[in-house]
């Protein structure tokens, strides 16, 4: 079973995180549009990453990733070979709360706006989930996460 991982990144050039991601995961990693299923090497992984605007306006999805390669551990290693901040989506359906994962590979909550544009998603007005928010406190959608308000992990205890 193979599982599909999407990922914002704070504005670097996609001709960038190939190579970066390809060291993160230690496997090869095909552009989609490159990709040919028939050719493909079983250990590959294809991925597409593209532009959106706003806020963390990379955006990164790998398809066909190995079960046994670590998420988290993966985006960490991508933000310190890239030196910059990363977003996944944590476990809520709230489309607004991400997990923000540091180049030091710290993870915490964080809220944002989200608007439909024609471009794709926005992300605008970034802010830490923290029970110091009233949206956050109490019986939000916050707390029914692990990564409750105010959570600070390092990548690795996360995986």
């Amino acid at each position: 079973m193979t599982e599909l991982w999407n990922w914002r990144i704070e504005q670097v050039r996609p001709v960038e995180v190939y190579p970066a991601l390809a060291e993160a995961l230690g496997r090869v990693v095909m552009p989609l549009a490159a990709a040919d299923p028939a050719r493909l090497p079983t250990y590959a992984v294809i991925c597409d990453v593209w532009q959106a605007p706003g806020e963390f306006a990379t955006i990164v999805d790998c398809y066909g990733v190995p079960e046994r390669l670590s998420e988290h551990g993966s985006v960490a290693a991508l933000a310190r070979l890239l030196d910059r901040n990363c977003l996944l989506r944590d476990d809520t359906l709230d489309a607004g709360r991400h997990l923000l994962v540091a180049p030091d590979g710290t993870i915490r909550p964080v809220h944002f706006d989200v608007r439909e544009t024609d471009d794709g998603e926005l992300l605008t007005n970034q802010r830490l989930c923290t029970e110091a928010d009233p949206r956050c406190r109490g019986w939000s959608q916050c707390h029914r996460s692990r990564w409750a308000p105010d959570s600070v992990l390092p990548a690795l205890a996360a995986a």
